[in-house]
Parts: structure tokens; C-alpha cells; sequence
């Protein structure tokens, strides 16, 4: 990006060079701004602060080469930086790195970190591995809950974060969990075929609801290993919803073990008991073609979920 002309002290004029073509506006900022805060981030752009081409822009805006970008002052982002992360943080997450090439690094993300901060959230994924390798041209290519583990794909280069997210949004890309469903399934295969709708309650706290007026959403789910009052699932998403396999799992009457949102307290007590600490979904796989070769990155299942499903004896299917 490069300046358009001579603006008001600390206020920034940038025009959007093709290499931010096609790059949501929040991503884009995150960049450009290293060192400021997620929250501040979308603060700005949640109050109308951040304008593209003189309008209001959204988290998810996505610019186009030659759009204006103003950015406006942001002396307070010194003082709202978060501390930097912990060098013990930063070999673990070196550590989990799965794969890495000159297009993708893949990371075997742990549960209880974000994919990137905000909301509270000081450090998330993306900005722990931007300071475990500060030499890297890192972007999330996609999301994980923050109580999911499991493969997480950044992209070293514009070209491959294009690609990716449009693999993505063309339905070209493979994404297989692992959850634990409570009770008895009574078919070893099906699917949830049911539009979900996102609703903000109050105090910011947002939830997924199955609405005929929402989004479309589809998950195939096939049963892995039966246990007594469980069963270890694989699910594929068939598009991506926010927390889609958690609501359609609950939808189908078989919430997660673990999920306080969407599941059951007396069953997630029950399965506390047993020694599952989380929600138990795993992102298992993640797999796409690009520029005419193909990529798969598996993580297996975490130790602290092996253990929960080792304890239970497996029933004949």
C-alpha cells in the first residue's frame, strides 16, 4: 500500500496495492498495524473509524487494488498493547508446527488459544506465530474455535492464501473432525442438512441456532468406534458455518461431550468425571488441490482426548 497524499497528523491515507486485492480489511489491518491490539482493531472498525473509499467498512470487507484506506489516529494503541507472549508459549507452538513449505505453515494449533486475538483475548494463534517467527509473512487461510485443537494452515505468501480461500469458498476443500457424541446413534452414517443462523446475546456473548431464515449449512457425520453412551465421530463439513458441528450435533439430538453451549450440564458433568477437561472436537484433517498439487495435513487425535475414549470400552457396531 502506499500513501495518497498529505493527510492530518497520525491520520493514514493508503491506497491498496494488488498484493491486499481480495484480502479482508481486519487481516489486512493486522498487518499493517503490527503491535496493536485485535480489539482495538475491530473497536475502530466496529465504530465506523476505519473507511474504505470514504464508507464505513466491516470486519469482513474485502478490498479491491486501488480502493483508499483511512486509517485514523491511533495514539492509544501503545498503551493498549498487549505484553508480549511468554517464551515458554512461543517454543510450544514452534513445536506443534506440523508441516511447513514456501506457500503453508500448518500448525497442530493446542486447545484454549484462539486462532487470532481480540475479545479479550490478549495473543491468538496468529499473532503468537508472528513472534515465533518474526520473519514470516504469516495469514490465517482459516479458523478454529478456541476450544478445538487440531490443524490450523497459514499461508507464507499472498498467492497461497488467495488460492486457499478460494478453494475454500468454491467447496474444493476436505475438513474432517473428531468429536465425541453423546448417547446411541441410531444410524452409523448420516448428515444434518439444516441452515444456521448467528444471534448476539447479551453481553456480547454470541450463539448459533438452527433457523429456516439462516445460513445454509450441511455436515456428514460417520460413526468411528461405539462406546456405552457415546460414539467417537468423524464429521465432514460440507460448508463452513460458525460452530456448525457443535449446533448440528446438538440439533440431531447427540451434543458434543464437553460443549457447555450446546450440550447438556448433567451429561458434560458425567463426562468431566471421566476425565475430559474440554470439548471434545479435534480437527483431524484438512485437505485441498492447488495450482495442480495436492495438500493433506492430519493431526491425530491429542493425548488428553486418546485417554478420555481409551477408558471406555467399544461396543459391536
Amino acid at each position: 500500500m502506499t500513501p495518497t497524499s498529505d493527510a492530518p497528523r497520525d491520520v493514514r491515507h493508503l491506497r491498496v496495492g494488488p498484493e491486499r486485492d481480495g484480502q479482508r480489511i481486519d487481516n489486512a489491518l493486522a498487518t499493517l498495524l503490527k503491535g496493536v491490539p485485535r480489539s482495538l482493531l475491530y473497536r475502530l472498525l466496529r465504530t465506523g473509524q476505519v473507511r474504505v473509499n470514504g464508507k464505513r467498512a466491516k470486519p469482513d470487507t474485502r478490498l479491491v487494488a486501488g480502493d483508499e484506506l483511512r486509517i485514523p489516529p491511533l495514539r492509544q494503541a501503545a498503551a493498549g498493547a498487549a505484553a508480549a507472549p511468554a517464551a515458554e508459549l512461543l517454543e510450544r507452538l514452534r513445536g506443534a508446527v506440523l508441516h511447513r513449505d514456501k506457500h503453508f505453515l500448518v500448525l497442530d494449533k493446542p486447545p484454549g488459544i484462539a486462532s487470532h486475538g481480540g475479545s479479550g483475548v490478549s495473543h491468538g494463534a496468529i499473532e503468537l506465530l508472528r513472534a515465533a517467527f518474526p520473519d514470516e509473512p504469516l495469514e490465517l487461510v482459516h479458523r478454529l474455535d478456541r476450544d478445538t485443537s487440531g490443524v490450523l494452515v497459514l499461508a507464507r505468501s499472498r498467492k497461497a492464501l488467495l488460492g486457499a480461500q478460494e478453494a475454500i469458498r468454491g467447496g474444493r476443500v476436505t475438513k474432517q473432525y473428531l468429536c465425541l457424541m453423546t448417547g446411541t446413534l441410531k444410524r452409523a452414517r448420516f448428515d444434518v442438512n439444516v441452515p444456521l443462523r448467528k444471534f448476539d446475546l447479551a453481553g456480547g456473548e454470541r450463539i448459533v441456532r438452527a433457523a429456516d431464515d439462516g445460513k445454509p449449512a450441511l455436515t456428514f457425520f460417520r460413526e468411528v468406534e461405539r462406546y456405552a453412551d457415546a460414539s467417537l465421530v468423524e464429521a465432514t463439513l460440507a460448508t463452513g458455518r460458525t460452530h456448525q458441528i457443535r449446533v448440528h450435533a446438538a440439533h440431531a439430538g447427540h451434543a458434543l461431550a464437553g460443549d457447555e453451549k450446546y450440550g447438556a450440564r448433567e451429561v458434560n458433568k458425567l463426562w468431566r468425571a471421566r476425565g475430559l477437561r474440554r470439548l471434545f472436537l479435534h480437527a483431524a484433517r484438512f485437505e485441498f488441490d492447488l495450482d495442480g498439487r495436492g495438500y493433506s495435513f492430519t493431526a491425530p487425535l491429542p493425548d488428553d482426548l486418546r485417554s478420555v475414549v481409551a477408558d471406555q470400552p467399544p461396543l459391536p457396531r
